[in-house]
């Protein structure tokens, strides 16, 4: 299989004018490629590039997403904020949020900030970043399509729904912790099926609850209701299945009862079998820490606690313990001077856009 870096330089100038001539802003559509982008340089290849066409341009097209968004604040406190993202776009609408969560907890120590009536908002340890660039500690949420089933339950429920976390520390990177509360999400079974990969035994269950391992049909059961992720765990509560149910679900309530939107079935973007707005709900928290502690004590000990996992006794066979983050960093220290890579279905994929929106020009760096 053809895998080919594409410079990132390249990939924001390309990217940045497609959504243009898909109506969206110029300063909205620099922000959307920057998130998407992100997630390419920590090797976040789910959410990445490769996320453009389905999930935007051709929702744009559908008429179930607004190119151009017009959000508002419809509630407010001194720390506290809600947040009508008016079907607008994710990215948008949540760097917005986030830095109106970093304002408030510059001013009085904490601040959330939750969006109801929203879209996908990408790579979620993008606006976890935003806040530890700030010296802060930077939550968020969001729910999503109803894909993962409860504890000893066949039927897709819950979102996929990422619990995420960032850390400021003394080290070249911060703690990031940015994970699905399912196994693994539905945009790696997407890659997993692009690149004719199967997927891992335990990670999605059809609906008498046997494990599938085919991700291309797994796509299509997903959308006839058939499969379903399981919670982080797995199947059953043996290995604590019941643990990332209940995180989903924690995520689900903040992502929903807050600012009252939607959510499980409510989100399916079908409506009497015509596509609509999914609606989603996000949530984000900064905390600032120089309300606490000295923010370079507080680097030093999470950059001792993170150093001394490291330095832990290491299973046979093993010769390296990572922490949240490292990994990411490692990525990008790699593909800083290479790009994205591009495989042949997602070459093939941005020829197509080249050839729809006009980009003959930049046609030949998807040959």
């Amino acid at each position: 299989m053809t895998q080919k870096f594409i410079p990132f330089q390249v990939m924001e100038e390309f990217m940045v004018k497609v959504l243009e001539k898909s109506g969206v802003p110029i300063a909205d559509a620099k922000i959307i490629t920057d998130v998407l982008i992100q997630a390419d340089k920590f090797g976040i290849d789910s959410h990445g590039v490769n996320r453009l066409k389905p999930i935007y341009l051709d929702r744009i097209k559908d008429g179930i997403l607004n190119s151009v968004t017009n959000f508002k604040v419809v509630r407010e406190g001194p720390t506290t904020a809600v947040i009508d993202g008016q079907n607008g776009m994710g990215h948008v609408i949540s760097t917005s949020a986030m830095k109106m969560a970093v304002d408030k907890a510059k001013q009085f120590g904490m601040g959330m900030v939750v969006v109801r009536n929203s879209s996908h908002y990408g790579f979620a340890g993008y606006y976890s970043l935003m806040a530890v660039k700030e010296n802060m500690i930077g939550i968020t949420g969001t729910n999503a399509r109803p894909s993962i089933a409860p504890t000893f339950g066949v039927e897709g429920m819950l979102g996929t729904n990422p619990l995420t976390f960032g850390i400021p520390t003394d080290e070249a990177f911060p703690f990031l912790l940015d994970c699905a509360t399912s196994i693994t999400q539905r945009g790696k079974v997407e890659l997993y099926a692009r690149e004719g990969k199967e997927m891992s035994k335990g990670w999605v269950i059809d609906d008498k609850g046997e494990s599938k391992t085919d991700s291309v049909a797994t796509l299509d059961d997903f959308i006839a209701g058939r499969a379903a992720l399981t919670p982080l765990g797995g199947i059953g509560e043996e290995l604590g299945g019941y643990k990332g149910y209940g995180y989903a679900t924690v995520v689900e309530i903040l992502s929903s009862a807050l600012q009252q939107g939607n959510y499980m079935k409510m989100l399916l973007g079908f409506q009497d079998g015509k596509k609509v707005p999914y609606n989603l709900g996000h949530f984000f928290i900064a905390i600032d820490i120089n309300a606490f502690v000295e923010p370079d004590d507080f680097k030093k000990t999470t950059g001792d606690i993170l150093r001394q996992l490291r330095a832990s006794k290491k299973m046979p066979g093993q010769d390296r313990i990572y922490t949240a983050g490292e990994k990411e960093y490692d990525t990008w220290m790699y593909r800083k001077d290479k790009g994205i890579p591009f495989g042949d279905d997602l070459l093939n994929e941005f020829r197509g856009i080249c050839a729809n929106y006009g980009m003959n020009e930049y046609l030949h760096y998807f040959e």
